[in-house]
């Protein structure tokens, strides 16, 4: 009985684990929600783009390198947030592997932080914040090439 009950008291706890109990690593920024709106505010100043993934979104994958691409053009003018949304950070991290990008992401098991931007629904989105920090338009779905991102992030992000 003691066996079954100990059994029991570990098959909890494990259960209780998920990705936001992860270990910090070097592609994801801890804290959630709320440091995720303390990053927007902090980068106030300089326009942001925002681009909820998940490693399972096909249209996800086939537009990262676009986000690669312009971050690299437009690095130290505009800031790239990533958030990873309804995935696991197993997945993710291995995602990020494949196609890395120069900046960090939130991990958004529940979708919090796409909520914030009001990008539950659609995967990937894409929202672009202004200079004043205020959040100018939202692209659900993915683009199909790196100019239309570019003319988006011309069009919002300024």
């Amino acid at each position: 009985m003691r066996r079954l009950a100990a059994l029991f008291l570990l098959l909890t706890v494990l259960a209780g684990c998920n990705s936001s109990d992860a270990p910090p690593s070097a592609n994801f920024v801890a804290g959630g929600q709320d440091r995720f709106e303390k990053t927007l505010a902090r980068e106030r100043g300089k326009p942001i783009v925002v681009n909820k993934w998940a490693s399972w979104c096909g249209p996800c994958r086939l537009e990262f390198p676009f986000f690669r691409d312009q971050a690299k053009k437009r690095k130290g003018e505009v800031v790239f947030i990533g958030v990873n949304s309804n995935d696991n950070r197993g997945d993710a991290e291995e995602f990020l592997k494949e196609e890395p990008v120069p900046y960090k992401h939130f991990e958004d098991p529940k979708l919090e932080i796409a909520a914030v931007f009001n990008a539950v629904q659609a995967f990937p989105s894409t929202a672009f914040y202004d200079s004043k920090g205020e959040l100018a338009f939202v692209h659900q779905g993915g683009y199909a090439s790196e100019d239309a991102l570019a003319e988006d992030i011309d069009r919002y992000a300024r």
